[in-house]
């Protein structure tokens, strides 16, 4: 599950929990026991899982004995029709470093190769017979390596610059590239002096005529004996990114990156720190900064020459956004110039004869997949995606990646992803004869990951067709129709193959319990094996609240979904939690990366309190629409959609309208704020964890996105930051915030803390965190911080 932008995403946090106290089916939790290690309070769920060759043997790390660090397990399959794992065994250190298998295997077409890097050095390996052969023992790093398009050779990088190839056959070591930082160098050009003098005394001296000649001659004839060499390539001063060479070998393609100038880098001070001094850590340019700019290149290697990739034939290349339409005294750029761009790594068919380039305009309004002629560099559209807000969703890629990708067997029909109508589905075109494009899956629903089968035959997916909040996967035949589900457990599932394709490692969790493995067969309806159990008994002793998911319905008459939490005993008090943002939801069935505040909810509602946790409008999970309906508008819908479930809660649930409070952290804590100043009647109380209190001083790729950028569209900007509409502060406001917050910076926090002082607002505390990041690390911090939000509470609802 792609999530591109770090932006305003909650690190995922260590949680904790405990509990005593009176009734023997739900203990008395305290903020100690839930915001505690979470090792000791919830247990280590098993991550990163990775199959053997011959699909017997499964990898993941796991902790279950609470040591300092993850540790390497496996599982074993014994059987032939039906597989039976072995219980989890610790990999010992000796065997660990002797392991050849590779969390991302590189296998040749036929899957009975596979090259891999380990410690700096590439290894060849017979998947059938476990026989290995090192490639490389230098003391450069190779990487990246890969098989060539005839399958003979291997290619990879060396030091992360230059590509080389190593035939298998041979072992002849080949250099395929030859990239240089900073200028070439040329001899001094002479002035019309020098010039005059020289060719002066070749007229007046047969000896020096005859030898300078001879010198010409010896050059001439030691470069034509000389070994061919890859061409001497310059970057200037730019940085190399994405070389790649093309199955062929005929050609290299690459991008050099110029970095802004004039880009101003925020500054963190730490104070808490080992040298005693206070210490600055640079950090980002704001939004709106200059930006780094991109140019492709394709070095034909035959005929040793360079040239740069031409965007102008684009269609839409010079189109001007449609929000500057709101001011007319812009002035419009009359050369119409070409966008700024960015570029996707190439997707190669397997016989090397197509090439496909995804290329984004810079102010991300535009995806353009094309097929690139590396020959001609012309460029043929294969498809164009338009959005008036910001492209996005689930496949779509970022400014490297060309998103979810692939060509099918016949290599020239190319698979993709795109929000063309309106949720992000599967499409394919003909790369060699584009036209109209297929559409493979429909519904208003997300395809959310996409893995074509080893025979190309069919596609694996996972989408959340069933409920936005469940995951499932599917199989489909690669012409499209009827989905196979191969999933059955409501909540998520995440599924990795066997190299062989019979059977999945699905990491699982429910709404009420942690991730776990468990083994299934692709092609059975048999209930899935369980692997692992991860959970502390502390955790296992406290019955935890599955919520009840309702959907609400916003003032425009959409659904909101939900998830609601209600007391036995309700006291008509209510708290609504805000998820952090990015491309996230937290409706859903499966276990919360916000689990320190899933434990809290449900202490909340041990005391009464009834707990609401909504997925507002730019939450992932619903399609185009949701996911940019707060664009130019933070705090626009994305809070209305709040202020009306407090409204059927009061009108539903028994809630008292004047008893509700509001908090939640990194977006969450900008919806705190914004609700507390602009709905002030809305929410009695509110905590702000990290919020952001400006856009125009937040990151650059998030937040143009939404808002564009501050200098163009100064209005969106006004709109929605809260340090604009403090003075509607009524109600009581806790901020609190890490110091040491390299995202969303703590002078965010400052500089609201003096407005609110010129204000002469009474009703507000800030609590700094001195050693804290924009997630929280250390227990104490996270008690402190829950310790305030829950006497905030207490004291004014």
């Amino acid at each position: 599950m792609n999530r591109l932008l770090y932006s305003l995403l909650p690190l995922l946090p260590l949680v904790s929990l405990a509990q005593s106290g009176p009734s023997p089916q739900r203990p008395a939790l305290t903020i100690e026991s839930i915001m505690q290690d979470p090792k000791i309070s919830v247990g280590t769920t098993p991550s990163a899982p990775f199959w053997s060759d011959d699909s017997r043997t499964i990898y993941f790390n796991w902790n279950p004995n609470r040591a300092k660090n993850d540790s390497l397990y496996k599982i074993t399959l014994s059987g032939t029709r039906t597989l039976s794992p072995s219980k989890p065994q610790k990999v010992s250190p000796a065997e660990r470093l002797a392991l050849r298998t590779d969390p991302s295997p590189i296998y040749n077409r036929a899957h009975t190769q596979r090259v891999f890097e380990s410690q700096g050095d590439l290894f060849w390996i017979d998947t059938k017979t476990g026989r290995v052969r090192q490639l490389t023992n230098t003391v450069d790093a190779e990487t990246e390596p890969r098989f060539s398009g005839d399958e003979k050779r291997v290619t990879f990088r060396r030091s992360g610059s230059n590509l080389f190839s190593i035939d298998l056959t041979t072992g002849e070591l080949v250099q395929l590239t030859d990239f240089r930082p900073g200028a070439k160098k040329s001899e001094p050009k002479q002035n019309d002096e020098e010039t005059f003098l020289k060719a002066e005394q070749l007229r007046l001296s047969t000896v020096v005529t005859e030898r300078k000649e001879r010198k010409d001659e010896a050059e001439r004839l030691s470069k034509r004996n000389r070994p061919k060499r890859p061409k001497e390539i310059y970057l200037d001063d730019k940085q190399l990114v994405g070389q790649q060479l093309s199955p062929d070998g005929q050609y290299v393609t690459y991008r050099a990156i110029k970095s802004a100038s004039g880009a101003k880098i925020a500054q963190v001070p730490n104070y808490v720190t080992e040298s005693g001094f206070t210490e600055d850590i640079p950090t980002r340019v704001k939004v709106g900064a200059p930006q780094s700019t991109q140019e492709f290149f394709v070095y034909d290697v035959a005929k040793d020459t360079v040239r740069t990739l031409s965007v102008k034939s684009l269609i839409g290349i010079t189109d001007r956004p449609a929000y500057l339409a709101d001011y007319p005294k812009a002035k419009a750029d009359t050369a119409k110039k070409p966008r700024p761009v960015t570029y996707s790594n190439v997707v190669w068919s397997e016989d090397g004869k197509v090439a496909v380039v995804v290329i984004r305009s810079g102010d991300n309004k535009d995806r353009w997949i094309t097929r690139l002629d590396p020959a001609t560099l012309t460029l043929t559209v294969l498809d164009r995606q338009h959005d008036d807000a910001w492209i996005g969703g689930p496949g779509i890629g970022g400014s490297f990646s060309p998103g979810s990708m692939g060509f099918l067997a016949d290599n020239h029909t190319l698979w993709f992803q795109s929000e063309a109508d309106g949720y992000s589905h599967l499409y394919t075109v003909d790369a060699l004869n584009p036209g109209a494009k297929k559409q493979l899956t429909s519904g208003k629903f997300e395809v959310q990951e996409i893995r074509l089968s080893n025979d190309k035959r069919s596609f694996f997916l996972q989408t959340n067709e069933v409920h936005p909040g469940e995951q499932h996967w599917y199989r489909m035949a690669v012409t499209g129709g009827n989905r196979t589900r191969l999933t059955t457990m409501p909540g998520a599932n995440d599924a990795l193959l066997s190299p062989d394709e019979t059977h999945m490692v699905i990491r699982y969790s429910s709404a009420t319990k942690p991730w776990e493995f468990y083994l299934s067969p692709v092609a059975s309806t048999a209930a899935p094996i369980r692997l692992t159990d991860s959970q502390t008994e502390t955790f296992k002793s406290y019955s935890w609240r599955e919520p009840t998911y309702v959907t609400i319905q916003a003032r425009d008459n959409q659904p909101i979904y939900a998830r609601l939490y209600k007391p036995s005993q309700p006291t008509g008090k209510a708290v609504v939690f805000v998820h952090g943002a990015g491309y996230l939801q937290n409706a859903h069935k499966w276990w919360s990366q916000y689990f320190r505040e899933y434990m809290f909810h449900n202490l909340l509602v041990d005391k009464g309190y009834t707990v609401l946790d909504i997925d507002y409008r730019g939450s992932a999970g619903y399609g185009r629409d949701w996911r940019t309906g707060i664009y130019r508008h933070m705090g626009g819908k994305d809070l209305t959609d709040h202020v009306d479930a407090v409204q059927w809660l009061a009108k539903t649930q028994g809630v008292d309208a004047g008893k509700v409070g509001i908090y939640g952290g990194s977006y969450g804590g900008f919806i705190t704020l914004m609700a507390m100043f602009t709905t002030p009647d809305a929410f009695k109380a509110g905590a702000a964890l990290r919020p952001v209190t400006d856009w125009a001083a937040y990151n650059h790729p998030y937040t143009a996105n939404i808002l564009n950028e501050p200098q163009n569209d100064s209005l969106a900007y006004r709109r929605s930051s809260p340090i604009n509409f403090a003075e509607g502060l009524k109600g009581n406001l806790l901020i609190c915030h890490g110091m040491v917050d390299v995202n969303v910076h703590f002078q965010d926090a400052v500089r609201l803390s003096q407005r609110l002082i010129e204000l002469k607002k009474e009703n507000w505390e800030l609590a700094p965190y001195p050693v804290e990041d924009h997630g929280f690390i250390e227990p104490t911090s996270w008690m402190d911080e829950y310790k305030r939000i829950l006497k905030l509470f207490e004291e004014r609802l």
